[in-house]
């Protein structure tokens, strides 16, 4: 009897999985690989990396309690690594007897049971209701074993190391650089974004305009928005040369990234504010503070859960985003996703679309910890005070 349908699920996908290329071998970088199944893979002592599986495989049939939903996530955690370092071991067999120019990539196979198995570890540990600090712990742990391999070397002779080691430099200028984007565009997001949602919030009026425009912006595409912005920017740097400028660059991308970043933020301040019973408001007034101390010790607290929620998904979409800019010549890791779009390297493509995706996902998984930390910290609080002025 299944007992836990997601986990079937994942298990039967990796087991399906298990037929396709586990890994690609090619002569060089431009030449299609030949598939190397992950039977080839399994030889002894490496092989027993992944023996975890056989808990993932039985765990949807077993009762769910805490002891099964932890070794189903631990096993989970222990195949997704088992993975990595079978594949950089058979990756280093299959080079030592080929040129320096010979490419072993990733093959479908590794990516779905990858994703399958990091997938069940996710829903292990959702299925356990772990608080902040706890699911803290797992994750690093999970991050250490999974960036073991890399730390090691063990991965070196894959082909997405040996395009990083050919661009060491370029690749950390990128990172740097796709930082400063997401960056540049934050401040003025939050300096105008924090302003209009308060306005929002207060104003019905101010609302009822600026709610549909931001709509509209969103809809526009990105690709699209950089376009109508190279006019206008192109006209200001030829009448206003000292400002730096130009309709292609840093100006644009940050420009494009505030305007889609705007719509979260104002719209999580308004919601967060919206959200302050008003009984908490009139007890701080009837308390002698001042409007001023109201909004900042009482509206701002509590009203910060849900915008760290808008934070988060600005953030978010604004590492995604900033890969796109790399068209318009803002440079970042998008560059050398598209550097390796146009040279059909699809191991180029991984290198700056890899980074991209972590980045994204350790912001949204910080700000989602800080998020349910304050908002502990508001119900305890909260709790607090019913128990020294109860009803």
């Amino acid at each position: 009897m299944i007992r836990n349908r997601v986990l079937f699920v994942l298990a039967a996908a990796a087991v399906a999985a298990a037929a396709l290329p586990f890994l690609s071998f090619a002569p060089n970088r431009l030449l299609s690989g030949r598939g190397v199944p992950l039977s080839a893979a399994l030889d002894l002592p490496w092989g027993l990396a992944l023996l975890p599986g056989g808990v993932l495989l039985a765990a949807p049939f077993l009762r769910p309690s805490r002891g099964v939903l932890a070794a189903g996530a631990a096993a989970a955690i222990l195949f997704a690594a088992g993975l990595l370092w079978l594949a950089g071991h058979h990756a280093a067999h299959l080079g030592a007897s080929a040129s320096a120019a010979a490419r072993a990539s990733f093959g479908s196979g590794f990516w779905v049971m990858e994703a399958a198995a990091l997938l069940a570890a996710l829903d292990g540990v959702r299925r356990l209701g772990l608080a902040p600090a706890p699911r803290v712990a797992v994750g690093m742990g999970a991050a250490l074993l999974m960036v073991a391999p890399l730390a090691a070397g063990h991965l070196d002779q894959l082909s997405i190391l040996k395009e990083y080691a050919s661009r060491r430099d370029v690749f950390a200028d990128a990172v740097v650089r796709h930082g400063v984007i997401v960056v540049a565009a934050l401040v003025p997001t939050l300096l105008v974004g924090v302003p209009l949602g308060v306005l929002a919030q207060r104003r019905r009026a101010v609302g009822r305009l600026v709610f549909p425009v931001l709509n509209v912006v969103q809809t526009i595409p990105s690709i699209a928005l950089f376009g109508l912005l190279l006019a206008p920017l192109s006209a200001l740097a030829g009448a206003l040369p000292w400002l730096g400028i130009s309709g292609v660059g840093l100006a644009p991308a940050v420009i494009a990234l505030t305007l889609y970043s705007l719509l979260p933020i104002v719209r999580n301040t308004a919601a967060g504010l919206d959200g302050v019973p008003d009984p908490v408001r009139q007890a701080a007034h009837g308390m002698g503070m001042t409007p001023a101390q109201v909004f900042l010790r009482v509206d701002v607290p509590l009203a910060l859960p849900v915008f760290l929620s808008g934070l988060r998904i600005t953030l978010v979409q604004a590492v995604g985003l900033a890969a796109v800019a790399a068209l318009i010549g803002a440079g970042g890791l998008g560059a050398i996703m598209f550097q390796g779009l146009f040279a059909n390297a699809l191991d180029l493509v991984l290198l700056g679309a890899v980074p991209v995706i972590l980045l994204a996902v350790a912001v949204d998984a910080s700000l989602r910890l800080v998020t349910a930390m304050i908002g502990a910290m508001i119900g305890a609080a909260g709790g607090a005070s019913r128990g020294r002025h109860p009803a």
